[in-house]
C-alpha cells in the first residue's frame, strides 16, 4: 500500500511543477496567465532604471520564448511590434512561456536618443553580459542576462531602421558549430520568414564576452535569432506585421501554438556584410535605395562639405544588396553610409 501511495505522489510530481507560477523580475504569472511587471535595475555610479516586462505563463507546459526590443529604443517598429505581441499572445492557448521585453533602453526612448543609452553613452546592445557594478547599460545588460536569458530556452531579439538608417527587413542566423542547436536556430529563422538572412559566422564564443543579447543566449547553448525591420525609425504597417508575424512562425514551429509553420522557402544567404564609411564630415546624398542590388564600384552616395563641394563619393566595395543606407543629410567622419551584404553565391550554407 505504501508502494502504490508513493508511485501516486511521484507521479503526479511533474504536474505540481507544470501549475507553478512563473517570474521575471516582478511579473508573476500563473499557470494560464499573463502578469505584467520590471527588471527594476538599481541605481550604483549612475540612475537606476526599470525595464517593463510581461510573462506569458501558458496553460500548457512547453518551451520558454523570450522577445526583446528595444534596445536602440529609436527603432520604433520593433517596440511596436512587441507592442502587439503582448495583447495578441494568449497563455490559454499557448504551450510554455513567453517573457516579452518591449523596451531595454528607457532613457533613448524618452529622449530620443539615437543608438546608446544617454545616462552612460553606451550602447545597450553590446555591453553583454553586463556587470552587476557597472554604469547604467552594464547593470541592465547583467539583470537581461540574469531575468530573461537565462530563464529561456529560445530568443528572438528585435531591431529595425534607427533614424539615421533606411534598412530592408532581414535576419540574422549564427552558426556556433554545436550541430543540434544550429539546426534549431536555422529553423527558427526560416519560420520567422524574412527573405534575406546574415550567417554570422564570426561573433564572440565566449559566455564572458558575448556583447550582444542574442549572441549572450546563443553562448549559452540557446537557439535565437536576431530580425529586423523598419526604416528610418518610421513604423510603417507592413514592417510591424513582418516582425509580428515572424514571432508568431516560430512560436508555431517550437509547438507552443498550434498552426501550420509556413517556413520562407528560399531566402536570400548573405556570407559577409561590408561596411561603407565616410572618409569626411558634411551633408550626405544617397544615390540608392534599401535593397538595392549593386555592382562593384556603383556609386552609393557622396558628401559635401557646407558650401556645396563634393568631399567624398561612396562606392559599392563588392557586389551585393544595401542592407541599409544612411537616411539623414549629417554625415561624420567615420559615420556608415551604407551597409552592403555580400550574397551567397551556390546554395545554402550546411548547419
Amino acid at each position: 500500500m505504501k508502494t502504490l501511495l508513493l508511485a501516486v505522489s511521484l507521479a503526479a510530481l511533474p504536474d505540481l511543477a507544470a501549475a507553478e507560477p512563473f517570474a521575471v523580475g516582478t511579473a508573476r504569472a500563473e499557470r494560464g496567465q499573463k502578469a505584467t511587471g520590471f527588471v527594476e535595475v538599481p541605481a550604483g555610479s549612475d540612475p537606476g532604471t526599470s525595464i517593463p516586462v510581461v510573462v506569458a505563463h501558458g496553460a500548457r507546459p512547453g518551451p520558454v520564448l523570450a522577445i526583446d526590443s528595444g534596445a536602440p529604443a529609436t527603432e520604433y517598429a520593433s517596440i511596436v511590434a512587441v507592442d502587439k505581441l503582448l495583447r495578441l499572445v494568449d497563455p490559454g492557448a499557448l504551450s510554455g512561456t513567453v517573457i516579452l521585453v518591449p523596451l531595454v533602453n528607457r532613457a533613448s526612448f524618452d529622449l530620443k536618443a539615437v543608438h546608446v543609452n544617454p545616462v552612460d553613452g553606451k550602447s545597450m546592445n553590446r555591453f553583454y553580459p553586463g556587470r552587476a557594478d557597472g554604469s547604467q547599460t552594464e547593470r541592465a545588460s547583467y539583470l537581461m542576462t540574469r531575468e530573461v536569458v537565462e530563464r529561456a530556452d529560445h530568443l528572438i531579439d528585435l531591431h529595425g531602421g534607427d533614424l539615421d538608417e533606411s534598412l530592408r527587413p532581414y535576419s540574422y542566423w549564427t552558426k556556433t558549430g554545436r550541430a543540434e542547436q544550429d539546426r534549431v536556430s536555422r529553423e527558427m529563422v526560416l519560420a520567422f520568414g524574412l527573405d534575406h538572412v546574415i550567417v554570422s559566422t564570426d561573433r564572440p564564443r565566449d559566455p564572458a564576452a558575448s556583447r550582444y543579447l542574442e549572441n549572450t543566449a546563443t553562448t549559452r547553448g540557446k537557439p535565437s535569432l536576431t530580425a529586423e525591420a523598419g526604416h528610418a525609425g518610421t513604423v510603417e504597417p507592413e514592417d510591424v506585421e513582418a516582425l509580428v508575424r515572424g514571432c508568431l512562425g516560430v512560436m508555431r514551429y517550437l509547438k507552443m501554438l498550434p498552426g501550420e509553420v509556413a517556413m520562407v522557402r528560399h531566402p536570400v544567404w548573405i556570407d559577409a556584410v561590408l561596411t561603407v564609411a565616410s572618409d569626411e564630415p558634411g551633408l550626405f546624398y544617397p544615390l540608392v535605395k534599401r535593397g538595392t542590388y549593386v555592382a562593384r564600384d556603383m556609386p552609393l552616395g557622396y558628401v559635401t562639405d557646407l558650401f556645396g563641394r563634393t568631399v567624398f563619393e561612396a562606392r559599392a566595395p563588392q557586389a551585393g544588396v544595401v542592407l541599409y543606407v544612411c537616411s539623414v543629410p549629417s554625415m561624420a567622419k567615420g559615420a556608415t553610409i551604407a551597409n552592403i551584404g555580400v550574397v551567397r553565391a551556390e546554395g545554402p550554407p550546411s548547419e
